[in-house]
């Protein structure tokens, strides 16, 4: 009994560690696809927003 558990949580162990590594290829990318392109209005957009949650986390933390 105790050995078929330790070989159950082994493969848990195993399978934690790989499942990440299968979702990368060699290359780093994933599943083939080519990395997305931003175009030149995402370039240039503000990326930084200010909203309601970024307000309450600075209060909340004291910044």
């Amino acid at each position: 009994m105790a050995q078929a558990r330790r070989r159950f949580l082994g493969g848990l162990g195993l399978a934690a560690v790989a499942a990440p590594a299968a979702a990368f290829e060699a290359d780093g990318s994933t599943g083939g696809l080519p990395p997305r392109k931003e175009t030149e209005a995402e370039k240039r957009a503000p990326r930084y927003r200010e909203t309601d949650h970024v307000r309450v986390f600075y209060r909340t933390n004291r910044y």
